[in-house]
């Protein structure tokens, strides 16, 4: 009787779960800019988080609160403090989760704003330079509420972030694609 219950308590957390993740949507954001610069310099330039400020829009501003080490490596965890959304001062913890040097990093959101953060930066090296790839996956908390705010708010802010850092480089280094 007890191993019956156990079981039927089992289906009731599974299905659960199923509905949690079906009614969860998962957005994704991909950019991809040529660069006329060496790849050493562009690892140097996108591994730090000091350079945030320079390649985001005016309305997101990033103060570093925790120390951050000369090299990347895989589970540095940084902290920050963002304005990103109205002027309001959010926190934010971020986590090197992969870090393949000089060609890829992925960071990941331990605690902000998103259900689900996950942003990885690729650097393949060419003729002309250097290919960055930004692929991000996100997730809205809140449920129905989240998909309706980042319909409405946050989707546009995040391309309003990635076309400013796409104008800084093009300004910076130049772009051919």
């Amino acid at each position: 009787m007890l191993l019956l219950k156990l079981e039927q308590l089992n289906i009731k957390i599974i299905k659960k779960v199923k509905i949690y993740f079906i009614l969860m949507k998962i957005y994704q954001l991909y950019r991809q800019q040529q660069l006329n610069v060496n790849l050493n310099e562009a690892w140097e330039f996108f591994s730090s988080p000091y350079h945030l400020n320079d390649i985001t829009p005016s309305f997101f501003h990033v103060s570093i609160l925790s120390k951050v080490p000369e090299n990347i490596y895989a589970g540095l965890m940084i902290s920050y403090q963002m304005k990103a959304v109205f002027g309001i001062p959010m926190a934010w913890l971020s986590e090197i989760s992969h870090c393949d040097e000089p060609r890829r990093f992925v960071y990941q959101q331990r605690i902000g704003p998103f259900k689900f953060w996950s942003h990885e930066v690729c650097l393949t090296e060419t003729q002309n330079g250097v290919v960055i790839e930004d692929i991000m996956f996100y997730a809205m908390p809140m449920g129905w509420l989240g998909q309706l705010i980042n319909r409405v708010l946050i989707a546009s802010k995040l391309e309003n972030i990635f076309d400013a850092r796409r104008d800084y480089l093009h300004n910076k280094w130049g772009n051919k694609l």
